[in-house]
This record gives structure tokens, sequence and C-alpha cells, in this order.
């Protein structure tokens, strides 16, 4: 029989399937395809790196599902990395979920859905006077205070949701997994099937300004597409409520990147057949545009452009409900050790980690009114590449230290596939701090804040002689 304060083992395969999905398809799907088209000026390039990104993106989670498959535990990473490294670097992981990765991915996510949502019903003025306060110059807490207040009222119901249980979080996320691929599909066949199509178009690699496309551009552009790929990791969280998780979890990562691979190339080769390189171009310079929408303009009109607008605001809000319901978890997982705020051990009647959601909603909340959505999603990208990198490497060095140990899967390609994904996180790490210092050290310094909190909580474990 199942102890009362334990999670319970609900979900299947199924559920897996669609957790992975919905925590991937965000507003990437939509927006990404412009800033790609400006880098490399070309539409069969702009396809080339849809699909580089989503092999690199399928190559690490490959190389994730092994190391889960083996330790799979509710947690994710910060269980992996208590048994790869050591409890300081898996409580470092755990903090920066907390202050970077998974709750700005929360605000980001819930900023992009009031944004959409604003489009289609102007919100109301709120404070305008207050716009131009600034804190230093960086953070202007009140700019756009109606679109901010919009994503808070998201956040807060969606927390309050997923506390009623974890079935009730995850049969939100199908429904409206159903609703964006079904929307997602329309797209997709409306946009081929129009006369304004140019579907050879797509695959064309020369460039419109005649230049020549550079390995920098390229990796570039896959930065961009890797955000919409962003987010497969984080169904490990919710390890110890999957049923055979040992299969399950791998089987379900494996799946669901795959399908939304196919997803992806689908759809922004449909963007591709129907706009012009130039006109992204434009849409990107234009700042204020999203690519979905006028692609769907050409094709179906002020309709058109009011139904791709509810579609984006279904998904965005699917995957904002997706990356709350499973990243609450970790915190829960630490509190139970000791290493995180003790009433965030707690489950609430339902069985869910209560007060992991409230502290992780009031956090995620602060940071809606720090900065803009590309500004956090910039801090998201340079922190989970760097445990992206920590847990591939954790491939190589959990076959030396158990090489005996029954591995439900072990990642196909191996020792050439996970050394791809450590070499590309490393790239990535490097070029981030190049390209975007203010996010790098802003990231950098959120992180480094869990060193003392760390020494804070072992002195106080040891004073309750906790310490093992």
């Amino acid at each position: 029989m199942q102890s009362p304060d334990q999670l319970k083992r609900s979900l299947g395969l199924p559920f897996v399937i669609v957790l992975v999905a919905g925590n991937i398809i965000g507003s990437g799907v939509y927006k990404k395809v412009a800033p790609m088209a400006a880098e490399l000026h070309s539409p069969g390039w702009v396809l080339i790196c849809w699909v580089l990104g989503g092999i690199i993106s399928l190559m690490g989670a490959l190389s994730n599902a092994e190391v889960a498959g083996l330790l799979a535990g509710t947690g994710g990473e910060y269980v992996y990395y208590k048994k790869i490294y050591n409890k300081f670097f898996a409580f470092l992981f755990g903090w920066s979920l907390f202050t970077i990765i998974q709750t700005a991915a929360i605000s980001s996510l819930a900023y992009v859905f009031a944004e959409s949502l604003n489009s289609i019903i102007a919100l109301p003025d709120v404070l305008p006077k207050w716009a131009s306060i600034s804190i230093g110059g960086v953070f202007h807490p009140f700019t756009d205070l109606n679109v901010k207040l919009t994503a808070i009222v998201l956040i807060v119901l969606l927390t309050w949701i997923n506390s009623a249980g974890i079935k009730a979080g995850a049969g939100f996320s199908t429904a409206l997994m159903i609703l964006i691929l079904a929307g997602i599909l329309l797209i997709i066949v409306f946009g081929f099937a129009s006369p304004h199509s140019s579907i050879s178009s797509v695959f064309d690699l020369k460039t419109t300004d005649g230049s020549t496309v550079t390995f920098s551009a390229v990796f570039t552009a896959m930065l961009a597409a890797f955000w919409a790929y962003q987010g497969w990791a984080s169904t490990g969280f919710v390890g110890g409520e999957i049923k055979n998780v040992n299969r399950n979890l791998p089987v379900g990562i494996a799946i669901g990147v795959l399908i939304v691979i196919v997803i992806y190339l689908l759809v922004n080769a449909a963007y591709l057949s129907l706009l012009p390189v130039q006109n992204l171009e434009q849409i990107h310079d234009a700042g204020n545009k999203i690519a979905a929408v006028e692609a769907v303009r050409v094709f179906g009109g002020n309709t058109g452009v009011l139904l791709i607008s509810l579609l984006i605001c279904v998904t965005t809000l699917g995957c904002t409900n997706a990356t709350i319901l499973v990243s609450c978890r970790p915190y829960f997982a630490m509190a139970r050790e000791g290493v995180f705020f003790k009433s965030v051990a707690k489950l609430n009647k339902a069985q869910v980690p209560g007060n992991s959601l409230l502290y992780q909603c009031v956090w995620a909340i602060l940071l809606i009114f720090s900065g803009t959505f590309d500004q956090l999603t910039d801090m998201i990208i340079f922190a989970v590449f760097i445990y992206y990198g920590a847990t591939t490497l954790g491939v190589f060095i959990l076959r030396k230290k158990m090489p005996n140990a029954h591995r439900p899967y072990k990642v196909w390609g191996y020792p050439v596939v996970p050394a791809i994904v450590i070499l590309f996180c490393a790239a990535l790490f490097i070029n981030t701090i190049i390209a975007r210092p203010r996010e790098a050290v802003i990231g950098m310094v959120l992180m480094l804040t869990g060193v003392p909190l760390y020494w804070w909580f072992q002195q106080k474990r040891k004073s309750e002689g906790a310490i093992d």
C-alpha cells in the first residue's frame, strides 16, 4: 500500500509523450522561422537548420533517455546528478531550475500568451504613466503592465489547476495538445494546398543577397531553432509519478521528440512556401510581427489571422501548463532531503507538492516584472545548456561507474552521439558569453547565489543531526 505522503505512479506512456510534446511546442513554432531567415537569407538553409536543430535535440534526448532509464525518479536531473557527480552539483542544478530555467520559462510563455491575447482583445492600459520607471535602467517593471498582469493571472490560474492533482494537470495538457496539433495540422494542409504556395522554393539553397552561408550563421540560426525544441528534458521531473518508469520515460522522450521534429519540419516548410525569405526578413525587422500569423494571412485573410492568434494563445497556454506541472517536482525532491525550504516538502490533500507550486508561482511572477521575453529566454538557453552537457557527460561516467547495471535503453551511436551533444553544448555556452554577455552574467549570478544557500542548508541539517 502506498504511503499517503508519497507521490502516486499514475502516468502511463501516452501521458509521458503528451508531456514531452507539451513542454516543447510553445512560441518557437510560430516565431523562430523569421530570425532564422534574417540570419541565413535562404529558405533551403533555414529548413536545413531546423533539421540540424532537431537532430541535435534528438541526440540529446536519446542520451538523456539512457540516464533517465537507469536512474529514473522524481526530480529528473537533480536525482541523476547526485549519483553522477555529487550533492552540491545536484543542488546547483535544482537552484538554477528555480531561479532561471523553469520559472523563467513559465514567465516567458505566459508573457507570449498575454501578448497574443492582447492582439485579439485589446487589453486596457494599466498605469501608463509609470511605464518609464526603471530600476537602474535595466529593469522596467511597469512597461506593458496590462500584458504582464494578464500573464500573472494565467500563472496563478494554472498553478491552482495543477494543485488539484497531477491527473487533472496532465489531462488538461492532453486536451490542449489535441487542439494544438489539430490547429498546426490545418496550417500545414491549407498552407501547402494554397494557390499562393510555392513548394519548390522551400528547398532553394541560394541566398537572397548573394552571400555565402557561413558556419557562424548556421550556428546562430540553430540557436533560434533550439529554443523551439527546448523543454523535452523536463518530463524526467515527474519520474516518481510514471508507471513502469524505467521503460516509459526513455521511450516517451524519444517518441515525443520525434513527433515534434516532424511537426516542425512540415509547418516551417509551409511557412517558407507561402512567404519569400525577403518577407520573413521584413517580419523579423518589424519586431512586432509573428511569421505564422503573416503566413496564414496569405491564404486565410483576417479570419485566418484571428484563428492563428487563438491557436498561439492555446499553444502557449498548453506549454505554460505543462511547464508548471513538471517544474515544481525537483524542488519537492530537494526539500525532502533538507536542501530546500522545508515547507516545500509537503504534499497537499491531492497528493501533489502544493507549497512547491506556490513558491514557483511567486518567483515566476517576480520574473515577469524583471524583464522582457527575449531577456528571459536568453538566460534560459545559457543556463540550460550547461546542464544538458552535464547530463550527456553522465552517459560516459555511468558507463564507467556502473558497467554492469541494467539499462532499459542504451543511447544509439555511443560514443559518437553523446560526444557531439557535449561539443555542441560547450560551443553554445561560449557563444552566449560572447554574444549576450549581460544575460550570461545575470544567469551566472542567479545560479551562483545557490553556493551560500547550499552551505546554509547544510549547516541547518547539521544542527538537526541530519548530515549523512
